[in-house]
C-alpha cells in the first residue's frame, strides 16, 4: 500500500461551539460541516487524516445536566461523561465527514473510536483543577456559583470566568496500535475526543477510570507522535496566535520556531487555560518527531493548504 503523509487535525470544542452561540446541536453540526471542508481538501491531496476534538463546552453542559437531575437519576462521574461526549460528538463529526466526502466525490472509509488515555493517578494536576469547561460567566455569576454549588471557577483571561476541572498529563494512548493500523489502511479515524478518557493501571493490572479531563491538544500531540504523523493542525477560535493578546500592543505571529514558542510560553504570553496548552502541544509534537504544526481558526481551515494562513510552528 502506498505510503502517505499523516496529519492530525484537532478540532477545538470552542470551534464547534462558538463563544457567541448558545451551543445548540444545529449550531454544532453547522460549525462541524464548515471545518470538515478543509479536511476533505487534505484527503483529496492524499493525506491520511486523523481527527481529534475538544469537548470543553459540551462536557460543561453535561456536568450541569448531571447536577440538575441528581435528585431524579443516578449521577455519572466525569470520566464517563467524557466517554459520552466522545461517542455523541464523534457521531456528529463522522456523519458530517461522510457527507462532505460524498459531495467531494471522495470514497474513503471512516471510523470513530472511543479512546482511553493513560495518566499517572498521582499527577499533581488532579489536586489543582485548571481545565476550563462549560459556559462563560461574569464575576458576579462566578462568585454565586462558587458559593451555591461549590464549583472551582477561574478567570479565562480576557474572556470571562469558567468552571475548571482536573486535567492530568496524557502519557500513552491505550488504543494507539489499533489506530495506527486503521490509519495505515487509509481509514479516516476520529479518536481521542475530548482528550480521551483518563485511565490508570491498578496494582492488579486492570484499567481504572479517573475523574478528570485531559487536554485535547496535548492528547492530539501524543497521538500524532505515537502513530507517526508528520503534521498537526489545531483549529481553534482565533485565526492566528498572538503575543500581548487583546492588549494595545497585540502582535499576531505568522511563524515560530520551537525555541521562540518556548520563550513566549516562559514569558507568560500564553495562558494555561487558553493558548498555553496548544503551544505546549505543538512543542511536544515537534520534539517527539513531528515536522510542522499549524494553529488557526475553523473558518480558515480550508485555506491552510494555500499558505499564509494561521501560525506555523516548526523545529529550530
Amino acid at each position: 500500500m502506498k505510503q502517505q503523509k499523516t496529519i492530525v487535525v484537532a478540532l477545538g470544542g470552542n470551534a464547534i461551539t462558538r463563544e457567541n452561540q448558545i451551543g445548540t446541536i444545529d449550531e454544532q453540526f453547522a460549525n462541524t460541516r464548515q471545518s470538515l471542508e478543509g479536511i476533505a481538501a487534505l484527503v483529496h491531496l492524499g493525506y491520511n487524516v486523523l481527527i481529534t476534538h475538544g469537548n470543553g463546552p459540551q462536557i460543561g453542559n453535561e456536568l450541569i445536566r448531571v447536577e440538575e437531575a441528581g435528585n431524579l437519576v443516578p449521577t455519572l462521574p466525569l470520566g464517563v461523561l467524557v466517554g459520552d461526549t466522545e461517542g455523541g460528538m464523534g457521531y456528529m463529526i463522522e456523519q458530517c465527514l461522510i457527507n462532505v466526502l460524498k459531495d467531494a466525490n471522495i470514497e474513503r472509509e471512516t471510523c470513530c473510536l472511543v479512546t482511553q488515555v493513560m495518566i499517572d493517578p498521582n499527577d499533581p494536576a488532579i489536586a489543582n483543577p485548571a481545565k476550563y469547561v462549560g459556559p462563560f460567566y461574569t464575576a458576579e455569576e462566578a462568585a454565586e456559583l462558587k458559593k451555591t454549588r461549590g464549583w472551582n471557577i477561574k478567570e479565562d483571561r480576557g474572556r470571562g470566568f469558567r468552571r475548571v476541572v482536573p486535567s492530568p498529563t496524557p502519557l500513552s494512548i491505550v488504543q494507539k496500535d489499533v489506530i495506527r493500523k486503521l490509519v495505515k489502511h487509509q481509514v479516516l479515524v476520529i479518536a481521542a475526543g475530548g482528550g480521551g478518557i483518563p485511565v490508570f493501571q491498578a496494582e492488579n493490572g486492570w484499567l481504572e477510570g479517573l475523574d478528570g479531563v485531559i487536554d485535547k491538544d496535548l492528547a492530539s500531540a501524543l497521538l500524532g507522535n505515537e502513530v507517526g504523523a508528520g503534521e498537526l493542525m489545531i483549529l481553534t477560535g482565533v485565526d492566528q496566535v498572538a503575543i500581548n493578546f487583546r492588549q494595545p500592543d497585540e502582535q499576531y505571529l505568522d511563524r515560530m520556531t520551537v525555541s521562540e514558542a518556548r520563550k513566549y510560553l516562559d514569558e507568560g504570553q500564553f495562558p494555561p487555560g487558553s493558548m498555553g496548552p496548544k503551544i505546549k502541544a505543538a512543542i511536544r509534537f515537534l520534539e517527539g518527531g513531528g515536522e510542522k504544526v499549524t494553529i488557526t481558526s475553523i473558518e480558515k481551515s480550508g485555506e491552510v493548504l494555500q499558505g499564509d494562513v494561521g501560525t506555523v510552528i516548526v523545529n529550530d
